[in-house]
């Protein structure tokens, strides 16, 4: 089930109207048939993924807190979890993917060998979901966290609608306790959520929907038919675009949630707006993928405790692991490996500044690090968005072609994606409201500093904002959510 649906339109005010009208002790039982249901809405067998997942790391949780003082069958239980989770995920994930680079090798060394190829459907969500419940098992194992013994709610926390198919990633120390609470109703709570899920709905359909059908699919599904400039405005189109989608699902997300009185994690904090380094990219972009794995992978391996050539290499690893999770193909892969080497010569260059610069001074160095960290992000972005490694080559080569004309370069990439005045203009004044919020929403809750307003300064404020969503949601309709593929 889609959020930009017709049918979510209808269940979620159901649930919401059930989920306070209940008692307290059957609220559980209707979250997860409707969270179950949710997900069915897609493709009803893929439920029986979800209950597998679920009950191997339920049972393996509670092996492992009844063998604390056995590390070595505590392991095994471990074991279990990941080689079933991962399995899973590698079968319908990965399987082609591995099998068609093997080919490649074999015939490249000139074996007479080559891979089966399955017809298999990716599920919705499954790498969310196998991230979440393997969180749980680790933790466990690691003495963070006591075994969940109520296969509801366990099930429940892996499966909870709101954030099932694409996050954010959420720890069961944050989750699950939530869960077991009993929310009264809240005015403020249904306030605060329902208008963060129209800010969601705005970021995906007026900013991200429009910027995908204007400028990043035209150029992208056919760039042979052009070069220079429209690359760049492409590429850049493409940045805000991913950023709003699944920024957008994570807004509605967590407005869902809030209006049951339930707290998900905050996923993207301006990432392009305010970060003047890579590094500080990643800890405002995707930050419940960032944190699953730094805490699981990159603090597994060895973190920053091995000196600085390890660190590198493991910095290296996370990002090509984060890389492979983001896709099967080597586009994503190089992706990856790209957000790695940024982050290690950084790591390489960094040194404390002497003494205070002039204060026009920092301000111009910190515009200059935030455009150099965006054209960063950008040039690893043409690999994540093209089809193949020879398309996003194209596309990098071709970018440059007639820079050196600046004024011709821009006339001949705007007439060649001819948005026109009118076609423009919405697309600027959207992003203009995306600066202006995630800019109060660096200095405080926007959302709530909004409704401490006046009644006669905020009711106009949100007519005026509906009204804009409904006459700037693009007429050709509206696109799935990008992290579904994934």
């Amino acid at each position: 089930m889609l959020f930009n649906s017709f049918r979510f339109l209808l269940f979620f005010p159901c649930v919401f109207f059930l989920y306070y009208a209940l008692p307290f002790r059957f609220r559980k039982y209707m979250l997860l048939f409707a969270s179950y249901y949710f997900y069915m809405c897609w493709k009803p067998e893929f439920i029986v993924l979800i209950l597998l997942s679920t009950a191997i790391d339920y049972l393996c949780g509670l092996g492992i807190g009844k063998c604390r003082t056995n590390r070595r069958a505590a392991g095994a239980f471990l074991a279990v979890s990941l080689f079933m989770n991962l399995g899973l995920l590698f079968f319908f994930k990965y399987f082609n993917f591995f099998g068609e680079t093997l080919t490649a090798l074999c015939r490249a060394a000139s074996i007479p060998f080559s891979a089966p190829a399955l017809n298999i459907i990716l599920p919705v969500g499954i790498s969310f979901y196998t991230f979440q419940t393997l969180s749980y098992t680790i933790d466990v194992y690691r003495g963070r966290l006591e075994p969940e013994r109520d296969f509801v709610n366990f099930a429940l926390f892996v499966s909870f609608f709101p954030q099932l198919v694409a996050g954010p990633i959420e720890t069961a120390a944050n989750l699950l306790p939530q869960l077991k609470q009993e929310h009264r109703f809240s005015y403020d709570n249904a306030a605060w959520g329902l208008k963060l899920m129209v800010w969601g709905f705005f970021k995906k359909l007026v900013i991200a929907d429009r910027l995908a059908v204007l400028f990043v699919d035209p150029v992208y599904q056919n760039p042979g038919e052009y070069s220079g400039g429209a690359f760049l405005i492409a590429t850049a189109a493409f940045a805000f675009q991913i950023y709003c989608d699944f920024g957008g699902y994570s807004d509605i997300a967590r407005g869902c949630a809030k209006t049951m009185g339930i707290d998900l994690m905050v996923n993207f904090k301006a990432p392009y707006l305010f970060s003047a380094s890579v590094s500080e990219y990643w800890k405002r972009n995707h930050i419940s993928l960032t944190e699953w794995f730094h805490d699981y992978v990159y603090i597994s391996l060895g973190g920053n405790r091995k000196g600085p050539w390890k660190k590198a290499l493991f910095v290296t690893v996370t990002f090509f692991l984060s890389g492979l999770w983001h896709g099967a193909g080597w586009t994503f892969v190089t992706w990856g490996l790209l957000q790695a080497l940024y982050l290690n010569v950084e790591s390489l260059f960094r040194r404390k500044g002497k003494g205070k610069r002039p204060r026009p001074l920092s301000m111009l160095r910190g515009l200059a690090a935030r455009l150099w960290t965006f054209g960063l992000c950008c040039f690893s972005l043409v690999f994540f968005r093209a089809g193949t490694m020879g398309e996003a080559l194209y596309v990098i080569r071709h970018s440059v072609s007639g820079w050196r004309r600046p004024l011709s370069y821009i006339r001949a990439a705007l007439e060649s994606l001819d948005p026109g005045p009118f076609t423009l203009a919405p697309v600027l004044l959207s992003l203009l409201l995306l600066f202006l919020f995630d800019l109060a929403n660096e200095r405080g809750d926007a959302i709530q500093k909004l409704s401490a307003r006046p009644l006669w300064v905020r009711w106009p404020v949100y007519t005026a904002f509906l009204l804009l969503l409904l006459v700037l949601i693009p007429k050709e309709g509206t696109t799935p959510f990008l992290y579904f593929q994934f």
